[in-house]
């Protein structure tokens, strides 16, 4: 299937050195928070797909979901935007009367939002069918990407992301033993562990739910990958679900629910490499992948590589629990 050019090039793999030291492993991260500035971040691998599919299909609206702090919001906003599509999101929580971060983007971007209480959109798949026979009677077609564009057609960007790494291995002479990301959604993790179904050479993927348990996820990535082999790879290669890997004990209170000792761990790292990672996915999830480590959970992996998605447009609902002085993690 033919794809957009959204992202600017490869993105890079690098070493966190100091970190590395420290954990006695090799820690690398992909810097998939480096696929455009606006457009920033995972998500834009999926849409170079989903809006793709949209276009061929002669859509001039899209819809879409997510939190107030989307970063697959925001980035549906200026993607859109760029290729003269309207937008219509469909945002879970109240209007803020303070607009800041992934949202404040939306509204500059001039994107159509509507606001779902929590209850609410628990509905928002059937309100979404609403919004586009509306459009519809209005003469325009529009296009539905369900949260974070995981789904069949968007888990195609990581299929791409998983050969991209193959790639970046063999150039650098790395083998990773293992590859690691956050699950949100769930496309990023699908789209890894397919693309190392279908490889030789099948590192294992592991994942770390930002909020929803491990047994919610493995469901939700296998129907993820069935619909991407049946629908658009049509495929007969049988892929083998039994390595599904996503671990759910670090979510801590749930979605986008941070704490003082993972901020802590968030102000720490960005001091030692400089990089910044955010509470609500990377920071959370690389703080998983830490603690896991130092527990000697990944004794039999050397050289680990970590999926840095992005969000740091997101960082400004969480601007007080940064100013607040935290002594750093003693190790």
């Amino acid at each position: 299937m033919k794809k957009l050019d959204l992202i600017h090039g490869v993105t890079p793999i690098m070493k966190l050195e100091k970190l590395s030291r420290r954990l006695g492993k090799n820690i690398y991260i992909k810097r998939d928070d480096l696929t455009g500035m606006e457009m920033s971040g995972n998500k834009i691998r999926k849409l170079e797909y989903s809006l793709a599919e949209a276009m061929a299909q002669k859509a001039e609206m899209v819809i879409t979901c997510g939190a107030l702090q989307s970063n697959h919001a925001r980035a549906t906003v200026a993607a859109c935007k760029r290729l003269g599509l309207g937008v219509h999101l469909v945002l879970r929580g109240d209007e803020p009367e303070k607009k800041e971060g992934n949202l404040l983007l939306d509204t500059i971007f001039g994107a159509e939002i509507s606001y779902l209480p929590s209850e609410a959109f628990a509905d928002h798949e059937n309100y979404m069918e609403a919004l586009k026979r509306t459009y519809a009677k209005k003469g325009l077609h529009a296009y539905i990407i369900p949260i974070g564009a995981s789904n069949g057609v968007g888990n195609l960007g990581y299929l791409d992301a998983y050969n991209e790494i193959e790639k970046q291995s063999h150039h650098m002479n790395i083998h990773f033993d293992r590859i690691v990301c956050a699950v949100g959604s769930g496309g990023t993790y699908s789209g890894l562990y397919l693309g190392s179904q279908l490889s030789q050479s099948m590192i294992p993927i592991t994942g770390y739910s930002v909020g929803g348990t491990s047994e919610h996820f493995k469901s939700k990535c296998k129907a993820i990958i069935s619909e991407t082999v049946d629908d658009y790879l049509h495929d007969t290669t049988t892929i083998d679900n039994a390595f599904i890997d996503i671990v759910d004990k670090h979510q801590g209170a749930g979605y986008a629910i941070t704490n003082t000792e993972q901020i802590a761990f968030i102000k720490e790292v960005a001091a030692l490499e400089g990089i910044i990672f955010d509470p609500v996915y990377t920071g959370k999830a690389l703080f998983g992948l830490c603690k896991d480590i130092e527990n000697g959970n990944y004794q039999q992996d050397q050289s680990v590589l970590f999926i840095h998605t992005g969000g740091i447009f997101g960082l400004g609902p969480f601007e007080s629990w940064f100013h607040e002085s935290i002594s750093p993690i003693n190790r």
